[in-house]
């Protein structure tokens, strides 16, 4: 999708970015080895589109839903010692199948797996924590093995860490468990996420003919309202970014080097949890999120059986959603990151009798397949009153497909955004509680959209309600983290959004004028609210978040567009400011400018080249925020804050002086060639010193050289006709981000950057082989015709 060409006609409209869709053959030849397997299959990690495949012409299965895995058996297929060829095709024309961009197409991993005639079954092992503590852990695998029957079989359970063994057991016949006893184990959680290798190794007649390894963590999780959420005994806060699963600049395609660096950035911002919003995670962003220590929420599904969009596939969910449940689990359940699962999003017939059986039916069977992680359900308790007092009609009879029979999360955001506070005190209506309580009785814990007005009244109404702040204004962070501070029963907050994302065009983006609608005309793109944008800056709604998290260690000031100063905006519920942590706006000298300082220290004191401009309260109770207004001049502008009259801390921002030219510089020295790993290359418009000046943006021609390739370019503008595809972008405020994947081969690859005024600017990183190639056959880059 991403190599579409965008129009304001798509049919597909603002919820996917002005994209089409469209319908998609996907080809490669594998060269199979002369001697047969007993057990083929591929596995298709996600793919976006109602697809078939084919081998050597003849179909093999077919795919639905973008977020669920299914593995299709070739071995009856498969010509050995000769080319195969493997076809895929994808139909996603009809559009919008989603609220936000889908992508197209194979935008997840594709496998070849090889089994023996007697193997592990593909989920067929389960590694259960039943206690830990600093002296012992006890853990129980559970197995499943395939063609087992009357054999002679043994199974051997190893558990090592740092490649010591520290536990191990056996055990007998198609199915069994293994229980293990690790002295002084290190726990995982996401401050210590120590991680351990389980391998299991299955004998017949006293020969290996079957083996597993996978990374896994020993803790555990319980939940109540006296202790909230405790992993390995010990309560946790959430503080959780949700996040859609596109990257960016790359479209929806899921690199794991992408994953990895997207949860390294929030976790050093701040955050210990991530929301899937609102489908289940890939497992490179599930790797990322075990290795580095990551708390995961994820989520089965934004839709249940009343469609939000036109395409969307809920007229199938009842006969799907165990499928799609058991994919999920069988994906997530060896993983310590992920503690609770999400039946579902903002479902408005969770206000109706129906609904609520449903939400029960889901919630027990989650439980079936994984008795260990709570269940909880996202609410919208402004959607759900309006369902309730049917201010929308509903009928019980089940929807046509592309027929809305209720209000969906869209027309609730519209009206969110129309009435603002209003929410809140919607939110707060006796209607509102008699409209969700029956759902979230259900569940394990209470999923709350942009309801925090109902945190303390609720506390005391349902002593036995966990209430987890599910999806939360960016505005609203401080007040809904002191919330979850002071209330155990309240276990955490997550912000929409974490990281910006593609599609839900303009929903949160400022826009000159008076008046606006919730999406925004073409070639707005993007949808505006994430604390970090589309190619991984930090915006200034962070500051507010960590300053009530108490990790905001000095002053952050943010400055209002100066070149808009005196422009009258059309606002967003869904952004709080549209101030950038920058003081250099060329050209815009003596225009007022609107300066906003984020600090959790008592007093702010704002400078200007010295001059003392004013000082203000800040800290908690002005909400961790100081204004003031100044005419631009360039030059320092220096933030102080004070505590107890002491200065205690101090932050400064400068102006870009003197010449400006191009800069491309990445945080990795080399990159490693073997297919997984990616090249971020951060390009900017600066003066000698490195400042980022916002008001010299110029189109910059990019060229790669040596053992790698461009596979996305662009910036984190609301609205642009430039693709992301080609090697031709115009910077806003002064950046863009360029992702060159290495090829293969070792060798320097040479990024070069060159414009019409600023000059050029290169970089050079070396590409290294290095480790060994996975067991699985990667068929994702087979060639596409479309």
């Amino acid at each position: 999708m991403i190599h579409e060409q965008r129009r304001a006609d798509a049919e597909g409209g603002a919820e996917v970015a002005y994209y089409p869709g469209g319908r998609y053959a996907y080809r490669t030849t594998w060269r199979a080895g002369v001697d047969p397997a007993p057990n083929v299959a591929l596995r298709f990690e996600g793919v976006q589109g109602d697809s078939t495949v084919s081998v050597n012409g003849t179909p093999v299965g077919t795919l639905r839903s973008g977020y669920t895995e299914f593995e299709l058996s070739i071995t009856d297929h498969v010509l050995w010692g000769q080319d195969n060829e493997v076809l895929v095709d994808v139909d996603n024309s009809a559009q919008p199948a989603s609220r936000w961009y889908p992508g197209s197409g194979l935008y997840r991993a594709v496998s070849l797996v090889f089994r023996p005639a007697v193997h592990f079954a593909a989920d067929g092992l389960q590694l259960r924590t039943k206690a830990t503590s600093n002296e012992a852990a006890i853990v129980e695998v559970e197995y499943g093995l395939v063609n087992a029957d009357a054999r002679d079989t043994q199974v051997v359970i190893e558990l090592s860490h740092e490649g010591r063994v520290v536990a191990a057991g056996a055990g007998g016949g198609s199915t069994g468990a293994v229980a293990l006893r690790i002295d002084h184990p290190h726990a995982w959680s996401a401050e210590t996420p120590h991680l351990y290798e389980l391998a299991a190794r299955l004998e017949l007649d006293g020969l290996v003919v079957d083996e597993r390894r996978e990374m896994v963590g020993l803790r555990t999780i319980s939940v109540d309202t006296h202790y909230g959420l405790r992993i390995n005994g010990t309560t946790v806060l959430l503080r959780g970014a949700c996040i859609h699963h596109d990257n960016g600049v790359l479209g929806a395609a899921t690199h794991r080097a992408a994953e990895y660096r997207r949860v390294r950035l929030l976790k050093a911002a701040g955050f210990n949890a991530i929301r899937s919003a609102h489908n289940p995670m890939s497992r490179h962003l599930l790797d990322a999120c075990d290795e580095l220590g990551m708390y995961v929420l994820d989520e089965l599904a934004d839709y249940w059986v009343v469609p939000k969009t036109k395409h969307d596939a809920s007229w199938r969910f009842r006969d799907t959603w165990r499928e799609d449940a058991d994919r999920m689990v069988e994906k997530d359940r060896n993983r310590p990151s992920v503690i609770m699962y999400a039946a579902g999003n903002e479902i408005p017939e969770t206000a109706t009798a129906e609904g609520v059986a449903l939400t029960r039916e889901i919630t027990e069977y989650l439980h079936s397949i994984d008795p260990d992680r709570p269940v909880t359900l996202a609410t919208n308790l402004f959607l759900s009153t309006l369902v309730y007092m049917d201010k929308s009609p509903y009928k019980d009879s089940s929807p046509v497909e592309g027929e809305s029979s209720m209000a969906g999360s869209t027309e609730a955001n519209v009206m969110i955004n129309q009435i603002g506070r209003m929410m809140d005190l919607v939110s707060r209506l006796p209607r509102a509680d008699r409209a969700t309580r029956d759902a979230f009785a259900a569940v394990d814990v209470a999923g709350y959209n942009y309801g925090l007005g109902r945190y303390k009244g609720d506390v005391r109404r349902y002593p036995e309600r966990v209430i987890l702040g599910s999806e939360t204004l960016p505005g609203d962070v401080a007040r809904a983290w002191h919330l979850v501070q002071e209330n155990p029963a309240v276990i955490g907050d997550f912000v929409w959004a974490g990281w910006e994302y593609l599609g839900e065009a303009g929903v949160a983006v400022w826009v000159p004028g008076k008046r606006a609608g919730l999406a925004k005309p073409f070639p707005y793109l993007i949808a505006g609210p994430g604390m970090f944008d589309l190619i991984g800056q930090p915006d200034i709604t962070l500051r507010l978040a960590q300053a009530a998290w108490g990790c905001l260690d000095a002053p952050a000031i943010g400055v209002r567009p100066v070149d808009r100063s005196g422009v009258a905006m059309v606002r967003s519920a869904w952004r709080a400011t549209d101030a950038v942590e920058s003081w250099s706006w060329r050209g815009c000298e003596g225009r007022k400018a609107d300066v906003e300082v984020y600090s959790a220290d008592d007093h702010v004191a704002l400078f200007l080249n010295g001059r003392r401009i004013a000082r203000r309260r800040a800290g908690r109770k002005q909400g961790y925020l100081a204004k003031f207004t100044v005419p631009y001049e360039p030059g320092n502008l220096t933030a102080i804050g004070y505590r107890n009259g002491s200065e205690v801390s101090r932050t400064e921002l400068r102006s870009a002086s003197g010449e400006l030219g191009l800069r491309v510089t990445s945080s990795a020295g080399t990159v490693i060639a073997d297919g997984a790993d990616l090249l971020f290359a951060d390009l900017a418009i600066t003066d000698r010193s490195g400042v980022v000046e916002m008001l010299a943006d110029e189109q910059v021609v990019l060229d790669v050289t040596g053992p790698g390739e461009l596979i996305g370019f662009g910036t984190a503008a609301p609205a642009s006709e430039e693709a992301f595809t080609g090697n031709t972008r115009t910077t806003f405020r002064g950046r863009a981000l360029a992702v060159i994947r290495p090829t293969g081969k070792p060798g320097l690859i040479t990024v070069s950057a060159r414009s019409q005024t600023l000059g050029a600017a290169d970089l050079v990183v070396e590409a290294l082989v290095t480790g060994s190639l996975e067991e699985s056959t990667d068929l994702a880059a087979g060639a596409l015709t479309s």
